[in-house]
């Protein structure tokens, strides 16, 4: 289990594509594992890019160390129970928290996710909030 230090400090570091790949969006139900890695180098990451089976419309957005989520954005899916029974309605933000990895969701903030209803610009702005500063390529296509 991460120290919250060590999660915050992970989220906090620049990241880079770990290469020149061309990613796919997944399709209806699907998922991608999108590799990154620190700009020194030294830490791995994965982007996981999940889609929903019915709604076009659902997607999450996670990026984990190792097996560690770090954060997950959760767009038009099932609104969340936090643990303590507060009900967060969706788009929501997970992020780690020591003790409880992302169980915790909280609203989604407006000042980094500025068009939830457009796919590319949330993965953009997911990158960014990440602090992907060299993104990998993903193909979005016609959604």
């Amino acid at each position: 289990m991460l120290t919250q230090e060590t999660a915050d400090a992970l989220l906090a570091m620049e990241k880079r594509k770990l290469d020149d790949s061309v990613w796919g969006f997944p399709d209806l139900g699907g998922s991608v594992q999108v590799p990154v890695v620190s700009a020194d180098g030294e830490e791995h990451f994965i982007f996981d890019l999940g889609r929903g089976r019915i709604k076009l419309s659902k997607v999450t957005y996670q990026e984990r160390h190792a097996v560690d989520p770090l954060a997950r954005l959760d767009v038009d899916g099932p609104d969340h129970m936090n643990p303590d029974g507060e009900i967060m309605a969706c788009p929501h933000l997970h992020l780690y928290r020591e003790g409880y990895g992302t169980r915790w969701a909280e609203q989604c903030p407006a000042e980094w996710f500025t068009d939830l209803s457009n796919i590319r610009t949330t993965l953009d702005q997911f990158f960014d909030y990440c602090h992907v500063v060299e993104p990998p390529q993903v193909n979005v296509g016609v959604i």
